[in-house]
C-alpha cells in the first residue's frame, strides 16, 4: 500500500511538468514573445521617437516665427474739449464713443551659427537612442536565452532524479524481497526505502526549481506568472567560438562601445556649439499693419494707416560675465572625460572578452571529462545493480554507484550548460547575438545550433 501511495506521488509530479496539452515553446518563439512584450524594449523604441522629436525641433530654429495679431477695442466716454481759438467755450460731447481696429502679420526670422552645430549633436544623440534600443534588445536576447536554457537544464537535471528515482524503487523492490524471503535483514530494507524517500524528496525540491526557472523565463517574456508551456529542448553546443573572430566583432559591432564613442562625439559638438556661439548673430524682421481708429471726439474723426515695414540687425555678444568661456572649459573638461571614457571601456570590453573566453574554453575541456565519466559512472552502476539483484554486492555499494551516477550526469548536463551560458555572453559581447532580417523582427544568430 506504502509503494502504491509512493508511485501515486511521483506520477501526480511529472503530470504538471511533462503535460502535453499545453502549448511547446522553442528559443526562436521565446525571443520573438519577449521582444515583442519586453517592457524595456518598448521603452528605449519610444525613446527613439522622443529624439527625433528633438530632431525636428532643432530644425526648426533655421525657419521664421510668423504671427497674426487682430484687436478691436471699443470706448465710451464722456469728453470735455478746449481750442485755442476760443479758450472760453469748451467743447462738452457726452458719450463719446471711438473705434481702433487693427491687423499685424510680424515674420522673425534670427540665425545663430550655433544652431548648426546643435542639429549635429541632436543626430549624435539620435543614434545613441537607436544604439540603446539595440542594447535593450540585445540584453533581452541574452537574458531570455540564459532563462531558457536554465529551465531545459532543471528539466534535464528532473529527469536524471526520475531515473534515480526508478534505481531506488529497483533496489528497493529487491530489498523488501530479500527481507521477505529472509535472505536480508530488515535494516538494509529500512534503508532502502529511506534512500528512496530522500531520492522522492529531492524530485519534489526539483519541481518547484523548475516552476522557478519558468516563472522567470514567463517574467523576461512580460508573460503572467502562471502562464504555461512544455520545453523538450535539449542543450546542445555549437561549433567552437574563436577569440580573434570575437574580439574584431567586437570593436566594430558591440553597441555599448559604439555609444561610448557617440557620447564622445556629442560631448566634442558641445564644446563646438559653444564656441559658435561668439560668432555674430543675424535677426530679421517684417511686419504689415491695417490700422483703423473712428472717434466722436478730436481733430481726426478717422485715421486709417496700411503697409509694411522691415529691418534687421546683427547681435555680437561682447561680455557676458565670462560665463561663456567657463561653459567651453567645462565643455573642454567633459570632452577628455569621455575620451578617458572611451579607453576605459575598450580595456573593459577586451577583458570582458577574455573572461569570458577563458571560462568557455575551460568548460568545453571539462565536457569531454564530463562525457568520459559519465559513461564509467553509467557502467559501473550497471555493475553494481545486477551484483545487488544477485546478492553478491551490499546496499552501500550500490548506493555509492547509484550517487555516483547522479552526480556524474548532473555534473554533464551542467557543463553543457555552462557552456551554453558562456556561447550566449560571447556573442553578446561580440555583437553577435541578433541579426535583422527583411521583416523587422529580431532573431537570435548563433543560439540554434
Amino acid at each position: 500500500m506504502k509503494k502504491l501511495l509512493l508511485g501515486l506521488l511521483v506520477s501526480l509530479m511529472i503530470q504538471p511538468i511533462w503535460a502535453q496539452d499545453v502549448e511547446s515553446l522553442d528559443l526562436e518563439k521565446a525571443i520573438q514573445l519577449g521582444l515583442e512584450n519586453n517592457y524595456q524594449v518598448k521603452i528605449a523604441v519610444e525613446t527613439i521617437k522622443l529624439r527625433e522629436g528633438e530632431i525636428g525641433i532643432g530644425w526648426s530654429a533655421f525657419l521664421p516665427v510668423v504671427d497674426a495679431i487682430y484687436t478691436r477695442n471699443f470706448s465710451n466716454e464722456d469728453v470735455t474739449q478746449t481750442f485755442v481759438s476760443d479758450p472760453e467755450t469748451p467743447r462738452e460731447i457726452l458719450g463719446a464713443k471711438s473705434r481702433s481696429e487693427n491687423f499685424t502679420v510680424a515674420a522673425i526670422y534670427g540665425f545663430r551659427p550655433e544652431a548648426i552645430v546643435a542639429i549635429k549633436r541632436l543626430g549624435q544623440l539620435a543614434e545613441i537612442s537607436e544604439l540603446d534600443a539595440k542594447v535593450a534588445v540585445e540584453n533581452t536576447v541574452a537574458a531570455i536565452s540564459t532563462a531558457y536554457y536554465r529551465l531545459v537544464l532543471e528539466l534535464q537535471r528532473y529527469e536524471v532524479l526520475e531515473r534515480t528515482l526508478e534505481l531506488s524503487q529497483a533496489r528497493l523492490d529487491i530489498a523488501q524481497a530479500q527481507y521477505e524471503l529472509g535472505g536480508a535483514g530488515k535494516r538494509d530494507f529500512l534503508t532502502a526505502e529511506v534512500d528512496y524517500n530522500t531520492d522522492l524528496s529531492l524530485l519534489k525540491n526539483q519541481s518547484q526549481i523548475i516552476e522557478a526557472a519558468r516563472i522567470n523565463l514567463n517574467e523576461l517574456m512580460a508573460l503572467e506568472p502562471g502562464a504555461a508551456f512544455s520545453v523538450q529542448d535539449t542543450i546542445t553546443v555549437s561549433d567552437e567560438l574563436r577569440l580573434i573572430d570575437l574580439e574584431e566583432n567586437a570593436m566594430m559591432e558591440n553597441k555599448q562601445w559604439l555609444i561610448t564613442q557617440r557620447q564622445e562625439n556629442v560631448a566634442f559638438l558641445q564644446m563646438k556649439e559653444l564656441q559658435a556661439s561668439r560668432l555674430p548673430a543675424i535677426n530679421l524682421n517684417a511686419n504689415y499693419a491695417n490700422n483703423t481708429f473712428n472717434s466722436d471726439a478730436g481733430f481726426l474723426i478717422q485715421n486709417q494707416r496700411a503697409g509694411f515695414n522691415y529691418g534687421g540687425n546683427i547681435a555680437l555678444n561682447l561680455f557676458s560675465g565670462f560665463s561663456l568661456n567657463r561653459r567651453i572649459q567645462n565643455a573642454r573638461v567633459q570632452q577628455k572625460i569621455q575620451e578617458y571614457a572611451v579607453d576605459q571601456f575598450e580595456i573593459q570590453l577586451k577583458s570582458d572578452l577574455y573572461r569570458a573566453f577563458n571560462t568557455y574554453q575551460n568548460n568545453r575541456e571539462l565536457l569531454e571529462i564530463e562525457q568520459r565519466n559519465y559513461a564509467v559512472a553509467k557502467e559501473s552502476s550497471e555493475i553494481a545493480l545486477e551484483r545487488f539483484r544477485l546478492g553478491i554486492a551490499s546496499y552501500l555499494e550500490f548506493r555509492d554507484a547509484q550517487v555516483n551516477l547522479l552526480t556524474a550526469e548532473n555534473r554533464l548536463i551542467t557543463s553543457l550548460y555552462n557552456i551554453k551560458e558562456q556561447e550566449i555572453e560571447l556573442l553578446r559581447l561580440s555583437g553577435k547575438i541578433f541579426f535583422e532580417n527583411s521583416s523587422q523582427a529580431w532573431v537570435p544568430s548563433g543560439l540554434d545550433q
